[in-house]
């Protein structure tokens, strides 16, 4: 199985930062793209932002300028940069990864159980 594990979230004032990170272990063979995304109450769950094994990165309109993903592939750990946080961020944010257990396996997709990120004053 592989698991992913975030940490980082909380309460943060208008304007502030947050940094939250996701670590992946288990039995992995290749880790593919990492990303975050989001669900506010009663919302759908929505992409905030993914980078590749190589570096490549996509963010969603609403979060571009202001957040940054980055990884650690040595230590199979994605991390997301949250600088001028605004109240319409809080969510539940989930790390999600595409990744093979052993060689020849296809990627499969896994899920993180999230983190609460309130902003508010």
């Amino acid at each position: 199985q592989v698991h992913l594990v975030e940490s980082g979230g909380g309460l943060v004032q208008p304007g502030g930062s947050l940094r939250l990170s996701c670590g992946a272990s288990g039995s992995i063979y290749s880790l593919g793209a990492m990303g975050w995304y989001r669900q506010a109450p009663g919302k759908q769950r929505d992409l905030v932002a993914t980078i590749t094994s190589r570096g490549n990165t996509n963010y969603a309109d609403s979060v571009k300028g202001r957040f940054t993903i980055s990884r650690y592939n040595d230590k199979k750990t994605v991390y997301l940069q949250m600088n001028s946080l605004k109240p319409e961020d809080t969510a539940v944010y989930y790390c999600n990864a595409f990744a093979s257990r052993q060689y020849g396996d296809y990627a499969r997709e896994y899920w993180g159980q999230g983190t609460q990120v309130t902003v508010s004053s």
